[in-house]
């Protein structure tokens, strides 16, 4: 198996089957040894520029019809994988069929198996359906049951709280609100979301919508990126006219995470990020403490 997705690739560890790959994508980065296989994938744009760069080049490349990922279709071939993971939820977040095929990646010999998920329904049913391609598929079962039971316990543990207002943003410039199985996590800590909506992409909106929603705890998450360089972006959102006076910044509730791992990825971290939710907005401790590790203040 060669995956391009790197929820993909955590669903194949938790599965018991990470004996199976042959090859990762750049993003594939957990379990921590996965880091050892070959990478046969890449970004074909600089990716260490702004966010405003970034942002600018990849709708550029997606009007032009421009890969956004480089494939070494040779390696690929010569692994001879007779699964490739790849996505067709969102055309930017990763490799998708089309990559493959237009890269030549697409084999008689391999199945292409894309993921998809806007919702948890959505990425616990992809669960299964690796499990099942891999002939496990009991082990599916098992693990989202478990997952589900964790979810659970995240609800239980948050319902009697008083719920916040929440905003979570998963990119700066231009801004954000998170969507997609988000808004499910927010509510399951029993936070309410006041921007962004369940099951749809995020789309950029003006930073007035923000000030307007003036919620009591704001989450800067920013899509593909972890906890260090998230807090590189704090300088776009505190130099925006309307900082200071929010609530949120006010009483020092402006929470900076690990988007790429956690509030980004739609694989083994989506229980995990909820239980960093119940954390942020409750003080809720559910399977260890995750402040310092995988998010932080902004006073902090």
């Amino acid at each position: 198996m060669v995956s391009l997705l790197a929820s993909a690739t955590e669903i194949v560890c938790a599965l018991g089957m990470g004996e199976c790959l042959v090859a990762r994508s750049h993003e594939c980065d957990w379990p921590e040894w996965v880091r050892q296989l070959p990478t046969v994938s890449a970004p074909t744009f600089d990716v260490s520029g702004t966010s405003a760069e970034i942002d600018r080049e990849v709708r550029r490349r997606v009007e032009a019809g421009e890969p956004l990922y480089r494939l070494d279709a040779a390696e690929i071939e010569a692994l001879g994988a007779e699964i490739l993971f790849a996505q067709e939820h969102c055309e930017v977040c990763a490799v998708t069929p089309g990559d493959l095929s237009r890269a030549g990646c697409a084999t008689p010999g391999a199945q292409v198996m894309a993921l998809t998920a806007g919702t948890l329904e959505g990425i616990f049913l992809g669960m299964e359906r690796v499990a099942a391609a891999l002939g496990v598929p009991e082990r599916g079962q098992a693990l989202v049951a478990a997952e589900q039971a964790r979810l659970q316990r995240v609800r239980e543990r948050c319902a009697e709280r008083t719920a916040p207002t929440v905003v979570v943003l998963e990119w700066a410039d231009p801004i954000f609100a998170m969507g997609n199985w988000g808004p499910e996590l927010v509510e399951a800590a029993n936070g309410q979301l006041l921007l962004g909506r369940k099951g749809e992409h995020s789309q950029a909106i003006p930073w007035e919508q923000v000030l307007e929603a003036d919620p009591e705890v704001l989450v800067v998450a920013p899509c593909g990126y972890d906890l260090a360089r998230a807090a590189q972006e704090l300088p776009l959102l505190t130099a925006r006219p309307g900082w200071n006076g929010l609530r949120a910044v006010q009483r020092g509730r402006v929470a900076i995470a690990d988007g790429n791992r956690y509030f980004n990825r739609s694989g083994m971290t989506v229980v995990e990020t909820a239980e960093i939710l119940a954390e942020m907005l409750h003080g809720v401790v559910v399977a260890g403490q995750t402040e310092g590790r995988h998010w932080r203040w902004l006073c902090a």
